[in-house]
C-alpha cells in the first residue's frame, strides 16, 4: 500500500459492537468465518521433548489439556477480556465457579475478608459457609454505606467483594469510593458485575481489580449453557487464579466457550434493548395500587439513583416490584402471567420472574431477608426482548388479580 494510502497509527480505539463480534478469534489452517469448537481433551505432541517443553512452559497457542485450556475457550477468554479493556481472563465453569475460584485462589488462614451483605444466595454460602471453614476471617458490611466499609476494612484485609448491584434488592454500591478505601489498606477490590453487565458499567475504570461474571447471564443470554469468568491483571489471572482452577477443575468446557462466543456477538444490542424495556416498565409500573414499591435504579426516588446515573449507561435489565399483601398475592401475580416465565435465570432474551424469598433468597433466615429487604412479596423481574408494551400489559393484568 502505499504510503499516502496507509492509515494513521495508532488507529483509534475499536468500539465495542465491533470487539465483541471480531476480537479474540483464533482461525485454523481452514480460515472459518465463525470460531472453530475445539472439542477435544487433550492435545498431542510430535515428539517427547515437546511434550516435556511444552509442560516446561506453554506458549501463545500451545495447550496441553482441556482443564488447562483450550483453543475455543481461549477465544472467549480474550475476547471477554478485550471487551473489559482487563489484562486477562480465565473462563469457569459456572459464574458459581468464578466467585468460588477468584476468593478462593487468593485466601488462606488468618486472612480477612470485607463484604457487602446484600448477595445472591450462593455467593453468602461461599462467604459465611466455605471461606470461615478454613479459617478466613469475613466480616459484613452495608454495601451502601461508606462508614462501614472504612470501619470494617483495615490493615491485613486482603480483599473486599461486592455485588455492583445487589441481587435482588438492586443496592448499588459506589465503586469508586470502596476501592479507595481498600487501596488505602492494600486490599484487593473483586467485583461481581452480572446485574450491571459489561456493557452498562466498566467497573475496572471505577476501581475494582478483579470482575466476576456468571456468562449464563447476558453473556450467553439466551438460556442454553453455565459459564462464567474471572478477569483481571496477567498476574492474578495466570499466578493465582489459573493454578487453583486448572487443579481444581472447574474450567469450561469448549461447547460452552463456543456457545457464549456466539452470545458476546449480539450483547451489546439485547442489553440496551432490555435496559430500556426495564425502564419503561419500571416507570410505567411507579405507583400502582398492587404495589409497595418498584425497586430499579433508572427511576429516580431509587436511594442511590444519582450514583448508578454516574457509574452507568442504565438502570439495568432488571427490576424488582414489592406486591401488596405478601406471599400469596405475589404468587397469583406469578401466576397470572402469560408472556413472563417462572424460572431463576436472569439476563435471557424470555422474560423471567422470581419468587427471591422462596427460590434464590429460601435458605436465608427470615430475620436476614427482612434486613436485606427480600419481603414475601418481592419478585424479580428480568427484562426480555419482547415488546415491551406486551409486557407491561401481561404485568398490568396480572396486578389487576391482587
Amino acid at each position: 500500500m502505499p504510503d499516502d494510502q496507509k492509515r494513521p497509527d495508532p488507529r483509534p480505539a475499536r468500539a465495542t459492537r465491533t470487539k465483541l463480534v471480531h476480537d479474540g478469534i483464533r482461525r485454523s489452517q481452514y480460515g472459518e468465518v465463525s470460531e472453530a469448537m475445539f472439542l477435544t481433551q487433550g492435545f498431542v505432541y510430535d515428539t517427547a521433548e515437546q511434550a516435556e517443553a511444552r509442560f516446561l512452559k506453554a506458549g501463545e497457542d500451545e495447550f496441553i489439556y482441556a482443564r488447562y485450556g483450550n483453543p475455543t475457550v481461549r477465544m472467549f477468554e480474550d475476547r471477554i477480556a478485550a471487551l473489559e479493556g482487563a489484562e486477562d481472563a480465565f473462563a469457569t465453569a459456572s459464574g458459581m465457579a468464578a466467585v468460588n475460584g477468584a476468593l478462593c485462589s487468593m485466601l488462606q488462614a488468618g486472612d480477612h475478608v470485607v463484604s457487602a451483605r446484600a448477595l445472591f444466595g450462593s455467593c453468602l454460602y461461599i462467604l459465611e459457609e466455605v471461606l470461615t471453614r478454613y479459617g478466613v476471617q469475613v466480616t459484613f458490611v452495608d454495601g451502601t454505606d461508606l462508614d462501614q466499609w472504612r470501619a470494617a476494612v483495615r490493615a491485613g484485609t486482603k480483599a473486599v467483594f461486592l455485588e455492583a448491584i445487589s441481587n435482588p434488592t438492586l443496592e448499588v454500591i459506589d465503586i469508586a469510593a470502596v476501592s479507595e478505601i481498600a487501596h488505602a489498606h492494600g486490599a484487593m477490590v473483586l467485583v461481581d458485575n452480572v446485574f450491571a453487565t459489561p456493557i452498562l458499567q466498566r467497573s475496572l475504570d471505577l476501581g475494582a481489580d478483579a470482575l466476576i461474571y456468571s456468562a449464563t447471564k447476558h453473556i450467553d443470554g439466551q438460556g442454553r449453557v453455565l459459564g462464567g469468568v474471572i478477569l483481571g491483571t496477567v498476574e492474578f489471572i495466570r499466578k493465582t487464579v489459573e493454578p487453583y482452577m486448572k487443579h481444581t477443575g472447574g474450567s469450561m468446557s469448549p461447547f460452552n466457550a463456543w456457545v457464549l462466543l456466539k452470545g458476546l456477538e449480539t450483547m451489546d444490542l439485547r442489553v440496551r434493548a432490555q435496559a430500556a424495556t426495564a425502564q419503561q416498565l419500571a416507570a410505567a409500573l411507579a405507583g400502582h395500587p398492587a404495589l409497595e414499591r418498584v425497586i430499579f435504579p433508572g427511576l429516580p426516588d431509587h436511594p442511590q439513583h444519582l450514583l448508578a446515573t454516574r457509574q452507568m449507561e442504565g438502570g439495568g435489565t432488571v427490576l424488582s416490584i414489592d406486591v401488596a399483601g405478601g406471599r400469596d398475592a405475589a404468587f397469583r401475580v406469578l401466576n397470572a402471567l402469560e408472556i413472563f416465565t417462572i424460572s431463576n435465570n436472569l439476563g435471557d432474551a424470555k422474560s423471567i420472574v422470581t419468587h427471591p424469598a422462596t427460590t434464590t433468597h429460601q435458605r436465608l433466615p427470615d430475620e436476614t431477608k427482612a434486613a436485606l429487604g427480600i419481603t414475601p412479596g418481592l419478585i424479580r423481574i428480568s427484562c426480555g426482548l419482547e415488546d415491551p408494551n406486551d409486557l407491561l400489559a401481561d404485568l398490568r393484568d396480572a396486578l389487576d388479580l391482587i
